[in-house]
């Protein structure tokens, strides 16, 4: 048993706005069907994706915090000059340069119109194929701990663990990577952004959360409710969710 990542959850006071961003942003559709905005390489209107990574948008009562967000979005470049058409390309829809401790860095931090954090890299060959997302990055405090979790709770293989990082992808090759990227920071406030996992069909969703427990999962309460979804958190407090029926 295991379960597959199929969207980044990003929480905005504006879902349709920021879900409209990164739309654009991506050269991909946005789809709103109920209360949230959701874009992904499909258009939008095919859920889970067959390949990658969609985002997910949902409206929440506050906003960003001035914390750095923990995770965030890479996007991946081809040339010097794709790299300086895409980030003044975010800039026209509402992106502003953002200062997280970077200096002299061939990447450019940014942030959308919210306030969350992504970077636009410059090329690099090992994300040559993986679409506009290059990897989601998490900040963690111990790499190879958040490798053996990570590792068990979902299907994507382990490319590469060090005592700075772990990173993971699809089995089949494709889409954006995971990485988890060792930082001295610690978790000060809830995440704006967090991954969502999902069962594949005819697995039993119920046993695959008691499995995430068993691994050193913790229940969250969001004051989510009675919803189809379980709220859980990491061993180092990364929030994530497990989708399907309760």
């Amino acid at each position: 048993m295991a379960l597959r990542p199929v969207q980044v959850n990003i929480k905005a006071l504006d879902h349709s706005a920021v879900g409209r961003f990164w739309a654009e942003a991506l050269g991909w559709g946005a789809h709103s069907p109920g209360v949230t905005t959701y874009t992904g390489p499909a258009g939008g209107t095919v859920w889970p994706e067959p390949v990658g990574l969609g985002i997910d948008v949902v409206p929440v009562p506050e906003p960003k915090m001035t914390a750095k967000n923990r995770v965030h979005l890479d996007l991946a470049t081809t040339s010097a000059a794709h790299q300086a058409e895409l980030v003044a390309r975010l800039k026209a829809l509402g992106a502003t340069p953002a200062h997280v401790g970077q200096v002299d860095v061939p990447w450019t931090v940014l942030a959308d119109p919210e306030g969350n954090e992504f970077c636009v890299l410059e090329p690099r060959e090992i994300y040559r194929d993986t679409g506009p997302i290059a990897a989601v990055v998490v900040d963690c405090v111990d790499p190879r701990a958040m490798a053996r979790f990570w590792g068990a709770a979902m299907d994507w293989p382990l490319h590469e663990v060090t005592d700075d990082r772990a990173v993971f992808r699809s089995a089949k090759g494709v889409g954006p990577y995971l990485e988890f990227l060792r930082t001295p920071d610690a978790k000060t406030v809830p995440d704006r952004v967090h991954l969502d996992l999902l069962p594949y069909p005819g697995d039993d969703k119920a046993a695959e959360v008691a499995r995430l427990r068993a691994l050193g999962a913790t229940d969250l309460d969001l004051g989510q409710g009675d919803v189809p979804w379980t709220c859980l958190s990491d061993p180092e407090g990364h929030e994530f969710c497990a989708l399907g029926p309760s």
